[in-house]
């Protein structure tokens, strides 16, 4: 069955397990902007098991999405003992980029105040996102100009997850992620001053790509593109490749965290990585 067909039927599924998952742990909603959709969302865990913090942005094809809906991460991140935060941002195509970027990094900032502000140490933080949150947060974190444009310090940012993220804008891109491009970037604008991969600059951050052959949206090789210049850069980088059969783009960087561990090879991989650090 071709790939887009698998992504596209693979919906039902993927929200009604969403709806199934139990709420053990209640997010603070904080807001950051006066937008409705400038807000993160703080999780303590019931355990506390680590000393790292992590950081998600959601995905959605930068036009849908929020943290609240995304719950469910949170829930998942939280059993296994992490605090955890997830970003909310402004959506295309009201919105157009560089918004998302801008707001990406002012909710980290705003996130990383706001737990200090508790007593929470942030010197450990594991920026993850899937999809377009994965986009964005690849940018945040390998982007000088980024990052200085919008007062963000990464010092205390030690990995980078991104789950099927679009990192280079090729021409033999299919026509859904041209779609979205076309919503996200206002006419006329230098889709480069908006490509991960063009914006890399040399990092000591880590970086763990999950991305499947079998994506249907995104293509494997936009990660190899990214895994390549981070090669180039002297950036530790591992590219994985899902193997699991839940294999298509929204099951893989969002619904992996619908799974236990032992059920999902991504989701352990993730987790994995992450107790190496």
């Amino acid at each position: 069955m071709n790939d887009y067909l698998r992504e596209s039927l693979s919906y039902f599924g993927l929200y009604r397990k969403m709806f199934q998952v139990k709420k053990n742990h209640k997010p603070v909603t904080v807001p950051y902007g006066n937008h409705k959709d400038q807000y993160f969302l703080y999780y303590e865990p019931s355990r506390i098991l680590s000393d790292k913090i992590i950081v998600w942005v959601h995905g959605g094809g930068w036009n849908a999405g929020n943290p609240k809906l995304f719950d469910y991460v949170g829930q998942c991140i939280c059993e296994q003992g992490y605090r955890f935060v997830s970003l909310g941002y402004r959506l295309s195509p009201k919105f157009k980029y560089p918004c998302q970027i801008k707001d990406v990094c002012e909710a980290f900032r705003s996130a990383d105040n706001y737990m200090k502000d508790k007593g929470i140490p942030t010197s450990k933080m594991i920026v993850a996102g899937p999809s377009a949150g994965a986009h964005l947060t690849s940018i945040m974190c390998y982007s000088k100009k980024v990052q200085e444009k919008y007062g963000v310090d990464v010092s205390n940012i030690k990995g980078f997850i991104g789950s099927g993220g679009p990192y280079s804008f090729r021409d033999d891109q299919g026509l859904t992620i041209r779609l979205l491009l076309g919503q996200l970037f206002r006419k006329g604008y230098n889709r480069r001053n908006g490509e991960p991969v063009a914006l890399m600059d040399k990092s000591d951050i880590p970086m763990l790509l999950i991305q499947s052959k079998h994506d249907g949206l995104i293509d494997f090789a936009c990660a190899e593109d990214f895994a390549g210049k981070a090669k180039k850069r002297g950036i530790p980088c591992e590219l994985y490749s899902v193997t699991d059969k839940k294999n298509t783009h929204s099951w893989y960087t969002a619904g992996m965290f619908l799974e236990s561990r032992e059920e999902n090879k991504g989701l352990d991989k993730f987790f994995s990585w992450i107790e190496k650090l």
